[in-house]
């Protein structure tokens, strides 16, 4: 299997979706269903550096973008902090899951059921985009074009903050074998060096660190086994 997933046609990038269709499929639509499963960010806490960020000061309140947003607590986190909030999943269940949340918040939220990708009308739409467990999901071939479409999202001088496994919170899975097993085996975890290759080209990082270990009952989100990227848009 290539590495070189740019130089391929949009023909063989679909053929690829397809191979991973029913992984990323059936898992989404299902996963959120089942809101007594045994899953730590089921909990409605934000996320512990997205309110170390806010606590700082690190960017004024503006508009933001929750990708990936689940049932939406990262999302009304935000907008209880004064952001003007749009959130997107991929998930139906997810997105019915936000909508009370949202509604039982009494903060306002707009929510989109959808990818991603179809999103392509979001030019320089967002002052900052926050992906909290989306972008180890992100199959490989399709990776480079989600880093683009994030740049291509925030506005001049927008920011972008990252959640995403470590090695050690990944599947452990070589690109390759994404499409030998067809799964990314419940997400692919990154090194440091990776993630500084993969986005350093395009956004300047700021933060790269691993996420606070937060107990239950702290109010916030925090496992070791994730890292939190901040960064700029050049």
């Amino acid at each position: 299997m290539t590495k070189d997933f740019h130089l391929l046609p949009e023909s063989e990038l679909v053929a690829l979706d397809d191979l991973l269709a029913v992984d990323t499929e059936d898992r989404w639509q299902s996963f959120y269903a089942n809101r007594a499963r045994p899953c730590p960010f089921f909990e409605r806490v934000p996320d512990e550096n997205l309110v170390a960020w806010s606590n700082e000061g690190r960017f004024p309140v503006a508009s933001g973008l929750d990708i990936g947003c689940g049932n939406a607590r990262n999302s009304v986190f935000l907008a209880k902090v004064g952001w003007s909030v749009t959130a997107i999943d991929y998930s139906s269940s997810a997105i019915a899951w936000a909508r009370e949340n949202v509604a039982e918040s009494m903060v306002d939220v707009k929510l989109e059921e959808g990818s991603i990708f179809s999103q392509t009308h979001w030019v320089a739409s967002f002052d900052f985009v926050y992906d909290s467990g989306c972008f180890h999901h992100i199959a490989p071939h399709r990776r480079q074009r989600y880093i683009d479409m994030m740049y291509t999202m925030l506005k001049p001088r927008g920011w972008f903050g990252l959640v995403c496994f470590a090695p050690e919170g990944g599947s452990g899975y070589s690109d390759g074998e994404v499409y030998e097993r067809r799964t990314l085996g419940g997400g692919l975890g990154y090194t440091e060096a990776q993630l500084r290759d993969f986005w350093s080209p395009t956004i300047h990082i700021q933060e790269l660190r691993r996420m606070n270990d937060e107990p239950s009952g702290s109010g916030m989100f925090g496992k070791p086994y994730l890292w939190v990227m901040l960064a700029q848009k050049r």
